[in-house]
């Protein structure tokens, strides 16, 4: 059985599509741009807005915490961090941070090169501050499960100047 009343549901439309309200004959050519909710240069700046911060979010998701050299020395005397050299194999055997892993020689042995505490300190570095190459062995590391992977944002230039002993 049906019902006779019927419910008007232009009311409604004006608020889901209030293009249809613009083009209303009714209403001059003034009132008709003011029927908008969103004026199309507010969408822009909004759609603009929103890219924007997806691009920032997916910035900062790549982003690993990073350690300073005090800090990186006293793990390594303590023994609970595991270096990774993102340098490549060339500059790895002229001179890296002892007991660190040649990332570019051992990419597919990696998960047998590292400890089996996937909350272990893992600190991958690489040239210096302005480098990215550490991102590649840092997001192996995360791949394989691994918590705890921080950024000597220093690098292997900022061990030297620091003095810091090196290993060939």
């Amino acid at each position: 059985m049906t019902s006779s009343k019927s419910i008007d549901r232009r009311p409604f439309d004006i608020f889901l599509f209030p293009s249809k309200l613009a083009h209303c004959p009714c209403l001059d050519r003034k009132e008709q741009n003011k029927t908008e909710l969103f004026p199309d240069s507010f969408m822009k700046k909004f759609f603009i807005l929103c890219a924007v911060a997806l691009c920032a979010a997916a910035v900062y998701a790549a982003h690993y915490p990073d350690i300073k050299i005090p800090e990186l020395k006293s793990a390594i005397a303590s023994k609970t961090v595991t270096l990774i050299d993102a340098n490549g194999t060339d500059s790895y055997q002229q001179g890296h941070i002892p007991g660190a892993i040649d990332f570019a020689a051992n990419k597919s042995k990696l998960a047998s090169l590292l400890p089996k505490d996937k909350n272990a300190l893992i600190v991958a570095y690489c040239g210096g501050p302005r480098c990215s190459a550490y991102e590649a062995a840092a997001k192996a590391a995360q791949k394989l499960g691994y918590t705890n992977v921080k950024h000597l944002a220093a690098g292997i230039s900022g061990w030297q100047e620091a003095g810091e002993k090196m290993e060939k």
